[in-house]
């Protein structure tokens, strides 16, 4: 089976394109200047112009059985000067993929959305412009999907983690506080949060490949599923737990830090698990991985 995937540099993409690589036949398209020197060997790569002309000619080539979108561009909060990046990576660039993807007959487009577009838990309310992106791009790919026979499915995410993360997310922020001393100023610590080990994230993309493979793979049409953690504690239990597991204390002033404006206290949680997925790692084994690679506990751990 020949994929193409978008977003392959980063987190998610790295980790998934390394796996998928090693069942399929796979490409990514990245910008002309991105590094690509983490990704398997065996991997294709597209480096896109923006020419959409030039993207039709590549799907034509190639002729996608299905295609895997990652590739966004995520802010917390914008600026007036972030709107134009945040339209061209998050509609512009997933519009044009579309159109590819109709003009040379792919098969199936796995959209990745977020919990975001769900605050309080509502079918549509965008937690910031972001998430507002990430909706408009859902209704656009509707057109796409009405006027050919391509199948479009979405799986949205929420807070990720793993090995090799660079990002600046809460356990590398809570790693460096133990590795540095660091004292971390913190909000109270209330909000509920629903974080999935990167290897469970990868798996639920490769079952949903397995599931748009299958006989009956329509029924995924126009369809949302989740990731989502069984486990789901505050985040100031989470510190907790992360303390216990490194055997380290966290220097956190809690309350030092207001909630931002639109803080998610309670994550969505009114979808529906990628069918046929199942979560492996627990909470518990999952951090305990990032902490051993670390080396922060103690020999008895």
């Amino acid at each position: 089976m020949k994929l193409l995937i978008t977003g392959a540099t980063g987190f998610i993409g790295i980790n998934l394109v390394n796996k998928l690589a090693e069942k399929y036949e796979i490409y990514a398209i990245v910008r002309k200047h991105s590094n690509v020197s983490m990704l398997n060997k065996a991997l294709k790569v597209f480096r896109y112009d923006g020419n959409i002309n030039n993207l039709i000619d590549f799907f034509q080539k190639e002729k996608f059985e299905g295609v895997i979108h990652l590739a966004s561009f995520f802010l917390s909060f914008h600026t007036p000067n972030d709107i134009t990046k945040l339209i061209d990576s998050n509609i512009k660039f997933g519009t044009e993929l579309l159109e590819a993807s109709k003009q040379s007959k792919v098969k199936w487009f796995i959209n990745t959305g977020t919990f975001w577009q769900h605050y309080n838990n509502e079918n549509y309310n965008p937690v910031n412009l972001y998430a507002a992106t990430k909706e408009v791009f859902e209704v656009i790919a509707k057109y796409y999907v009405e006027t050919s026979d391509l199948i479009f499915t979405t799986i949205k995410l929420n807070d990720t983690f793993g090995l090799n993360d660079t990002r600046k997310k809460i356990f590398n922020l809570w790693l460096d506080c133990i590795k540095y001393h660091k004292t971390l100023d913190m909000s109270k610590g209330e909000q509920v949060i629903d974080i999935s080990y990167i290897d469970d994230v990868v798996n639920a993309y490769e079952v949903m490949i397995q599931n748009l493979s299958k006989n009956n793979y329509k029924k995924y049409h126009l369809k949302s599923y989740i990731v989502s953690n069984k486990e789901k504690l505050t985040l100031k239990e989470l510190a907790k737990l992360f303390e216990e597991i490194s055997s380290k204390k966290l220097n956190i002033n809690w309350g030092a830090r207001e909630y931002r404006e639109r803080e998610v206290m309670i994550p969505y949680k009114n979808g529906e698990l990628v069918p046929n997925w199942k979560q492996h790692f627990t909470l518990n084994g999952a951090i305990k991985l990032l902490i051993e690679k670390e080396n922060l506990c103690q020999e008895n751990n």
